[in-house]
């Protein structure tokens, strides 16, 4: 176990920002954090990291009892924070040189890294550049490359992608891939969900400081009670036929989204069959029908009640 967390309880005064919060992380694992806005994530990885002091708890890294004079296994740790945290007065070179000199004190082996993290973010045609003169994308891989240069065996990555073009964002999800198959563990926070469901391997969900579920994408679909939406654009329809289609078998609820309506089934099967039945049944004409299962966004709104971009 790369990193155990047991009970962790972290106050501010009255707000209790972290509360018996648990969290296990196993070797060479994409671990997605996910939650929304001030449910504590950035809180619970600056106590791991022991930026911040904590009320209650145990935090263990590469079995070890984490200190904030854990020297020996800081050096084996990265973090690319949510903010971009480079010198504005040192160049794209000299801000990573710096932050892999913190851990690397040998020159030969220091330049070594330096260049392999350059090139593993791509950004050789911008050694002499300061970051005032790179683009938003730019600025997120020059982050990640300073947190990663000293080729850490754990790393956090909090939101790497946020307010980076598409471009940009499949660049740093590639590279992402490409630090856990060289043998780096993962821990990543983010906004989008798409991102936690296609690139990791285990999703913990929290919210008010505590871990709702753990497990992975597919076993925290099965804990939600929706099973399938059916989505589907009607060319007219009334209030009085919408009411009448909530009666089909294992229907649990019917949104309306545009021109579209998204009816959610519990579990059940011929969920499809007995939706056509009815169209034809009450000689509705559609204009599309297709079905989905459910994805991570579901499980986080039956979990959380919350949109995780808010």
């Amino acid at each position: 176990m790369i990193v155990k967390v047991n009970n962790l309880v972290k106050r501010y005064e009255e707000l209790i920002a972290l509360d018996h919060f648990n969290m296990e992380v196993e070797e060479g694992e994409i671990l997605g954090l996910l939650g929304p806005n001030g449910c504590g994530k950035t809180t619970a990885i600056n106590c791991i990291l022991s930026l911040l002091n904590f009320d209650k708890g145990e935090i263990e890294v590469f079995g070890k009892k984490m200190t904030p004079n854990s020297y020996d296994i800081k050096r084996k740790i990265g973090l690319v924070p949510q903010e971009v945290s480079v010198f504005e007065n040192l160049t794209v070179k000299e801000n990573i040189d710096y932050f892999c000199g913190l851990y690397i004190e040998d020159r030969d082996l220091r330049k070594q890294y330096v260049d392999e993290a350059i090139e593993f973010v791509d950004l050789k045609d911008y050694t002499k550049f300061y970051p005032k003169k790179l683009s938003g994308g730019l600025k997120r891989r020059l982050n990640i490359a300073c947190g990663i240069a000293h080729k850490p065996k754990l790393i956090f990555l909090d939101e790497p992608t946020v307010a980076v073009d598409a471009q940009s964002r499949n660049f740093i999800l590639d590279g992402i891939k490409k630090l856990n198959n060289e043998g780096s563990t993962i821990i990543y926070t983010t906004h989008y969900l798409e991102e936690a469901e296609k690139l990791c391997k285990r999703i913990i969900i929290m919210d008010k400081g505590r871990n709702l579920v753990s497990g992975t994408n597919e076993e925290l679909k099965s804990i939600i009670s929706t099973s399938e939406k059916v989505v589907v654009g009607f060319s007219e329809i009334g209030e009085e036929v919408v009411r009448k289609m909530k009666s089909i078998p294992h229907v649990m609820d019917i949104e309306k989204a545009g021109e579209d309506y998204i009816i959610k089934f519990e579990n059940g099967i011929n969920n499809l069959a007995n939706l056509m039945e009815f169209i034809h049944k009450n000689q509705l004409i559609y204009t599309k029908l297709h079905s989905q299962l459910p994805s991570l966004n579901d499980v986080f709104l039956e979990l959380t009640g919350k949109e995780l971009r808010d």
